[in-house]
């Protein structure tokens, strides 16, 4: 259970507004140059394979580097850790900026800026885990969430949608733009009143290497964040899987990438409405019956993907699949942020971030690799079994039972 402070316990109405502005202008900054990077590296004349390069090292940097900046964040440094972690991403996407505004932009310096960003980016993430249950008391959490995830979807919009218009204008703007967005993620960090930290007691004798890996304990000795790590690296996996299955069909079917841009468009719609709708539909319908009818309802949806061809059918079953995913993901992270004492929210949430963020890392490469040795609906196949199993699994009666008594308790 948690264990935050009593001063924690008394919701912070404008602490949480500067959360979710930090959040927010992150999330669009980031989506902005991140849309546009491949096309400038492209345009500069490297290869899809250094574009794939950079993007598959920068993703592994983060995973390897959240888990080890969690353990200070846990120990009280989260604020600090926040504002330094924004201001060096908006230094090193300024460099960006400022290399191309001039005209001077080689390969290594763009390597090394986005290495540094992507670093300061983990460090962010990994210091800002634990932060909603310090400034919100137990019963707010959930629509918390619920708002913070519809921040991360709303970004998925209006972040492509604003790169590629800065883009075309000036191929600096999208960097700039992403660099003013962490400046204004310190600032608003650097505002919230609460001092964000959750100090626990250090056991003598322990050192940093077992103190670190507290996270992966608790998360092994809990079958509810058992529960959240399963599902959230399963779907997560399959979502993106799905996506890059549709891709690859309507590629085939020779759908021009204004399509393509429609798809992701109208999923991140219908996951911002999902993210929105979720407290409201846990509180009617319970934690359990969401989670398990929400798995099972994906599964058909799998299916229809693995039949169709034509690009509206595929807008409206990957929408419905992005609508239904965020009604489960915002209670369980809402349960696993109240089953977690403050000061192992970082570590905790450490792990289970590395999980899912490793399974939509390897999900594109499945999916091709089914895609070119039986068939374009092979992802969306085996994706369909997969979600069987897990619905099968939460479908279990000691599986709903952990729902279940967080839900009351």
């Amino acid at each position: 259970m948690s264990s935050a402070r009593p001063s924690h316990q008394r919701a912070d109405t404008s602490d949480f507004r500067l959360l979710w502005w930090a959040d927010a202008a992150d999330g669009v900054g980031s989506q902005a140059s991140g849309t546009v990077l491949p096309l400038l590296l492209l345009g500069l004349g490297h290869s899809p394979g250094t574009v794939g390069l950079i993007a598959g090292v920068s993703t592994a940097v983060g995973l390897l580097l959240g888990p080890l900046v969690a353990l200070p964040a846990d120990r009280g440094a989260r604020k600090p850790v926040m504002v330094g972690s924004a201001s060096v991403a908006a230094l090193a996407m300024g460099c960006v900026a400022l290399a191309l505004a001039t005209g001077r932009a080689p390969l290594g310096l763009i390597l090394a800026a986005v290495l540094v960003e992507r670093l300061a980016t983990a460090c962010f993430e990994a210091a800002a885990r634990g932060t909603v249950a310090l400034i919100c008391p137990g019963p707010e959490q959930p629509r918390a969430v619920a708002r913070l995830t519809a921040a991360g979807q709303g970004a998925l919009i209006a972040g492509p949608v604003l790169g590629g218009a800065l883009y075309q204008a000036a191929r600096a703007l999208p960097f700039l733009a992403d660099a003013l967005s962490y400046v204004v993620s310190a600032v608003c960090v650097s505002a919230m009143r609460a001092d964000l930290t959750a100090p626990a007691p250090r056991r003598r004798g322990e050192g940093p290497l077992r103190e670190g890996a507290a996270g992966l304990r608790l998360v092994r000795s809990s079958a509810l964040l058992r529960l959240v790590l399963v599902w959230g690296t399963v779907v997560n996996g399959v979502v993106v899987a799905l996506y890059y299955g549709a891709v690859f069909t309507l590629q085939r079917e020779g759908h021009a990438g204004a399509v393509l841009g429609a798809v992701l468009a109208v999923s991140g719609a219908a996951g911002l409405a999902g993210a929105l709708a979720a407290p409201r539909v846990a509180r009617r319908w319970g934690a359990a019956r969401v989670v398990t009818t929400v798995t099972w309802l994906l599964v058909p949806l799998a299916a229809a993907l693995a039949a169709v061809t034509d690009a509206w059918a595929y807008g409206l079953l990957f929408g419905l699949v992005c609508l239904l995913m965020p009604l489960a993901s915002v209670v369980l992270q809402a349960r696993a942020l109240q089953a977690t004492a403050p000061a192992l929210q970082a570590r905790t949430g450490a792990v289970l971030a590395t999980a899912t963020t490793g399974a939509a890392a390897l999900a594109p490469v499945l999916a091709g690799a089914l895609a070119d040795r039986l068939s374009p609906a092979a992802p969306a196949v085996c994706c369909g079994v997969l979600l069987v199993l897990l619905a099968a699994h939460g479908s279990r009666r000691p599986v709903r039972g952990t729902l279940t008594a967080r839900a009351s308790g």
